[in-house]
């Protein structure tokens, strides 16, 4: 695929990163190491190493997305290990008597980044409504006006802002519950299995504060794993550019395209790359949007103590702040890094068995199923100097980064910033055959409908549909030969 837009053809920029630019030579070597495979005798060279020199070679327990880059150096493990520390705090309500640890709220739905990444694994929705479900967020917003151009990614619920919070500090009322409903989706497999989706329908339920808009856009997201951010955040933004497909001129029927995003961090436009709809440019934007959306704490690119009270919400925004320090905000510039700095050091895990002949025979499947059109396996990161841990990686995300219209199954009909209702990111799936290990579940996909890799594979529409048609005609043994080369990444 070629991307074909003259606006972006150059890319926005990377001041996130310390890059070293390849010589002539160094870009024949990459583009001779991640060209497509089509030998599916044997593991590809480096196939055991998903995040190159910094894969970790740790056991495969409940702890396996906790360790850090394999290539990471004594002296900044300290740092890893404090940012871990911090990861896992546990913020209180301000005033107290420890200034570092207060400022929650006064609405929020966590006090610590590791309750929705529990073990810096995938989140899951609520069992049932009476779960509080720590790990899954509703995201608001309502339609913007036409012509508006302002640099948000939504027009806020007018009451309720952009995210619902289930909690909220003594005095301040909670805005509502999250609900689900579920209705079962039979999908006839091709040979004549039936396979039971469940199709959630999402409301609020007690809301506190009246009545959401009526034309208010719900989006229910739980939170991802947390590895190999680093290595996603240090690939190269012209190489991802290179596969963008916007008006698929190919005629491939694959339009992948980059979401535009703006930066509060340098003051300009940029490639998004994290998130369900890559609406966060870096992995400091992301934690201080966290901060901000899940914890309402202030940080330095998000200096609103009050997190996402509204301005219908007057007692939320007059309520106690813990900002303090020359900053004046809760978390910290030295916090944020060090939270930044751990996120982007989580390591992903290596790869088990690529060398079986049933995950071999899996392999060949999903490339002939089209499914690398999307879930691109192989890049190398940029040369950095200050990033020694992802500097020059060959690494196996098994994601392009780009946006895809998924169809409207899958459509939560809310835009953010350039994505539109149908669009989400490619999910890296590196470390996907690890998360009933680590996250004591099976739930896949944006807002985890899907109990199985199989169901997450037959929700695929849009763009996907041919590959997921490819699959659901499989015979029984085909399908068990994909599942297991799934799980062995």
């Amino acid at each position: 695929m070629v991307w074909t837009s003259s606006a972006c053809a150059a890319g926005w920029g990377e001041p996130h990163l310390a890059i070293v630019s390849r010589s002539e030579n160094e870009a024949d070597r990459v583009a001779s190491v991640t060209a497509p495979t089509s030998d599916f005798t044997a593991p590809e060279q480096f196939e055991t190493h998903p995040a190159g020199a910094a894969t970790s070679f740790e056991p495969d327990t409940q702890d396996a997305f906790s360790f850090p880059s394999a290539n990471m150096s004594f002296e900044r493990e300290l740092e890893f290990a404090v940012g871990n520390g911090l990861f896992k705090k546990l913020w209180v309500t301000a005033p107290a008597s420890t200034q570092s640890s207060d400022g929650l709220g006064p609405l929020f739905n966590a006090r610590a980044c590791q309750q929705c990444h529990i073990r810096d694994g995938r989140g899951h929705p609520p069992e049932d409504n009476e779960d509080p479900g720590v790990s899954m967020v509703l995201r608001l917003s309502i339609p913007k006006v036409d012509g508006e151009h302002d640099l948000s990614a939504n027009a806020p619920e007018p009451t309720y802002g952009i995210q619902l919070q289930d909690k909220s500090i003594a005095g301040i009322a909670a805005e509502g519950r999250l609900h689900i409903d579920y209705e079962t989706v039979p999908v006839t497999m091709g040979d004549g299995t039936v396979v039971n989706l469940r199709k959630p329908t999402y409301s609020v339920g007690a809301p506190a504060y009246g009545d959401l808009h009526p034309d208010v856009q719900i989006s229910p997201r739980i939170a991802p794993q947390m590895i190999g951010l680093g290595l996603l955040e240090a690939i190269p933004e012209a190489d991802i550019l290179a596969a963008a497909d916007p008006e698929d001129a190919d005629g491939d029927g694959i339009s992948g395209r980059p979401n535009r995003v703006w930066s509060n961090e340098y003051g300009q436009w940029m490639l998004g790359r994290f998130g369900h709809k890559a609406g966060e440019a870096t992995i400091k934007a992301q934690s201080a949007s966290a901060f901000l959306g899940d914890m309402g704490l202030s940080t330095p690119l998000t200096p609103d103590s009050w997190g996402d009270c509204s301005p219908a919400q007057d007692n939320c925004r007059q309520a106690p702040n813990g900002n303090s320090g020359d900053e004046q905000v809760e978390v910290s510039t030295q916090v944020l890094d060090l939270v930044t700095f751990y996120s982007r050091n989580l390591a992903v895990p290596a790869r088990r068995a690529a060398d079986a002949p049933e995950v071999l025979r899996g392999k060949s499947l999903f490339y002939a199923a089209g499914c690398t059109s999307c879930h691109r396996p192989k890049f190398v990161t940029h040369r950095l100097t200050d990033q020694p841990e992802q500097s020059f990686q060959l690494i196996w995300p098994y994601s392009d980064l780009l946006l895809h219209d998924m169809g409207p199954g899958l459509a939560d009909n809310r835009t953010e910033w350039d994505a539109n209702g149908q669009e989400w990111r490619t999910a890296p799936l590196w470390g996907i055959g690890m998360t009933r290990t680590v996250s004591g579940h099976s739930y896949f996909l944006h807002d985890g409908r899907a109990r199985s890799l199989l169901e997450a594979i037959l929700w695929h529409g849009g763009e996907a549909e041919p590959a997921r048609e490819t699959v659901r005609t499989l015979s029984a043994a085909d399908r068990a030969a994909l599942i297991t080369y799934l799980e062995s990444l």
